[in-house]
Formats: structure tokens, sequence, C-alpha cells
């Protein structure tokens, strides 16, 4: 019995491993796209600035 308690344990904690893993997967993802948007707004800005 002490186990399978273990065995549901180690479970349940490789869930929520996997979920903190998708989170911030998707979290990086996020700031990697808004760090080229804002670079490229950048950039922008700039040659307009400049004509």
């Amino acid at each position: 019995m002490k186990m399978s308690n273990l065995i549901l344990f180690f479970n349940s904690f490789l869930s929520y491993l996997l979920v903190l893993a998708v989170i911030v997967v998707l979290a990086g993802i996020g700031i990697f796209i808004g760090i080229k948007m804002r670079k490229r707004n950048n950039e922008k800005s700039a040659v307009e600035a400049q004509s």
C-alpha cells in the first residue's frame, strides 16, 4: 500500500511539473515575440523620425 501512495505522489508531481514546463515555454515564446515586435516598432519609428 505504501508503494502505491508513492507512485501516486510521483505521478501527481510529474503532472504538475509538466504543466509548469508548458507555462514556461508559452511565456518564453510570448516574451520572444514581444521583444521582436518591440524592436521592429523601434526601427520603424527611427526611420520615420529621420525622414
